[in-house]
């Protein structure tokens, strides 16, 4: 399928955002994190800013963007309706942490629970979007889903290593920690997910499609358009084998290999300022890794429809 940059910046900052959002909240219910003012203002102010602004970048993705609110009133069938409804609400207990942390140094753990269950309820409802979708196999399978929460996670634990900072400095250690702990689980799931997709054997032929399949091999004598459509540009988008898997390792490289060891090594810097660059760095490699990596989700993506375009198999 076409990968728009609309749903590229959506689902990457976004999906940060609300891993961010899930770390601190979670943290700090735990009372694995004291409620610092400051870190609050800048870790739930990043958190909340990069939500917005991923949700404000999906809107281009709409032909009538007057109409967008109507994606939320399909709820009860419709997991974007969820997705929106999970969203909006999610602002109301964040909000309130937010100031409740800011202005008063504490963190009232009925709006932090609602908080982190929110997030993860959000990128839950994006993640389904997609896997509940028959027509195109590679989304459909169970690996989708947890790719997208177990990244949110990621990027959010190294997100919360590089704005907890000096300020917080009893705190470094466990962000650091976490987010050694989920890149390489975010990313081992990633690559199920890939190995499983390549795997799976087709949903349906060019035969079965158009139920000619017992008179013998199918082909099209022409091509049912004499020039490209909406259809064809959208989901005929092709990928070379060749081409994806260079970007799979890219993807690997800059998601996971290189923040791995940017936040290893900072763990142990002597200054923590010189951590927090190197964090810096590692939060840079991984989103840019993840950007690559929805690139590849919605370019490696076959919609059944193709069939009818000439593909053999999808």
């Amino acid at each position: 399928m076409q990968p728009a940059p609309s749903l590229l910046l959506f689902s990457t900052l976004s999906g940060a955002g609300y891993g961010l959002l899930f770390v601190l909240a979670l943290t700090v219910l735990l009372g694995i994190v004291p409620p610092a003012p400051l870190a609050g203002l800048l870790g739930l102010g990043t958190a909340l800013v990069m939500i917005t602004a991923g949700l404000l970048t999906s809107l281009g993705h709409l032909r009538r963007k007057e109409r967008a609110w109507r994606a939320i009133s399909q709820w009860r069938s419709s997991w974007l309706s969820r997705e929106g409804v999970a969203a909006l609400l999610t602002f109301l207990p964040a909000g309130l942490l937010a100031l409740f942390w800011v202005l008063d140094g504490r963190a009232p753990w009925p709006l932090a629970l609602l908080t982190a269950a929110g997030a993860a309820a959000t990128v839950f409802c994006t993640g389904m979007i997609y896997q509940s979708l028959p027509p195109i196999p590679r989304w459909h399978q169970p690996t989708t889903t947890p790719v997208y929460l177990c990244l949110a996670l990621a990027t959010g634990s190294v997100l919360a290593a590089l704005l907890a900072g000096p300020w917080v400095e009893p705190a470094l250690p466990a962000f650091h920690l976490l987010a050694l702990l989920t890149l390489p689980l975010a990313w081992a799931v990633k690559w199920w997910g890939w190995r499983s997709g390549d795997a799976a054997a087709p949903v349906a032929t060019i035969g079965s499609a158009t139920g000619l399949a017992g008179f013998g091999k199918v082909r099209l004598l022409e091509p049912p358009h004499t020039s490209s459509n909406y259809l064809m540009k959208e989901m005929g988008f092709r990928v070379a084998r060749k081409h994806a898997a260079k970007l799979r390792h890219i993807a690997l490289v800059l998601g996971l290999a290189v923040p791995w060891l940017l936040i290893l090594v900072a763990t142990w810097a002597p200054s923590p300022w010189f951590a927090v660059l190197l964090t810096a760095l590692a939060a840079a490699a991984t989103l840019t890794g993840t950007l690559v990596e929805r690139w590849l989700f919605f370019a490696e993506a076959k919609h059944t429809m193709s069939l009818y375009y000439g593909e053999q198999a999808a």
